[in-house]
């Protein structure tokens, strides 16, 4: 029941909870974005689907799945993985679109070459830097709504150690100078992976540009 021992397991929850929305953000992510920008019968439904989900804040569905299920680690990581690809799906079609204007893809178009095969082999490999940043970043965004609702008191439950309970116990005795590094502590290690994450993020993104090679 030590802060240290508390800081570590806190710390493997909201990770583990982090690294599972951003796969399933990522898979679903990369999916859709080819989808709507590489295929036009897809490109109408996913557009609606944008357009109506995105003006929904993600803090504001996390809160709602809260107070419908059962507070726990997959009610966080199933009301934020709900809207959470649409972003990452958005910039994918965005960049998918700029890419199908160049010479030599509609060079192998016109040779006849499949468009899964244009996919696979020409276009994901541009992708790539572009998801790893996107996911790289989607961590410390998924640690910060699991911190900020478990602060407001219906995130993970008390007797889960995570990163938000570790935070909402410290709050309650930060008057107490002689106590507020039960507090501080936390912050530090929520600033500390931030920082991490975006660096590795940046690391992977560029190691995997092609044209960096």
């Amino acid at each position: 029941q030590d802060l240290w021992g508390r800081m570590w397991a806190g710390t493997r929850v909201s990770l583990g909870i982090a690294f599972t929305v951003a796969c399933i953000d990522g898979i679903i992510g990369t999916a859709a974005g080819l989808a709507w920008g590489y295929s036009g019968l897809f490109s109408g439904i996913l557009t609606e689907v944008y357009n109506i989900f995105s003006n929904v804040p993600r803090t504001l569905v996390l809160i709602l799945f809260s107070y419908i299920l059962k507070p726990g680690p997959g009610t966080i990581i199933l009301g934020l993985s709900l809207t959470g690809w649409l972003s990452l799906a958005r910039i994918i079609r965005n960049k998918l679109l700029t890419l199908k204007e160049n010479e030599y893809i509609l060079a192998l178009q016109s040779l006849g070459l499949r468009k899964s095969v244009i996919l696979r082999k020409n276009i994901l490999p541009e992708l790539v830097s572009v998801i790893a940043v996107s996911l790289a970043s989607s961590v410390p965004s998924v640690i910060g709504s699991e911190v900020f609702v478990t602060t407001i008191g219906i995130g993970l439950p008390p007797d889960i150690p995570s990163l938000g309970n570790l935070i909402q116990a410290g709050r309650k005795v930060v008057t107490q100078p002689a106590l507020r590094y039960q507090m501080l502590f936390p912050i530090m290690i929520l600033i500390l992976l931030s920082f991490s994450l975006y660096v590795v993020g940046n690391a992977i993104a560029d190691a995997a540009d092609p044209k960096k090679w």
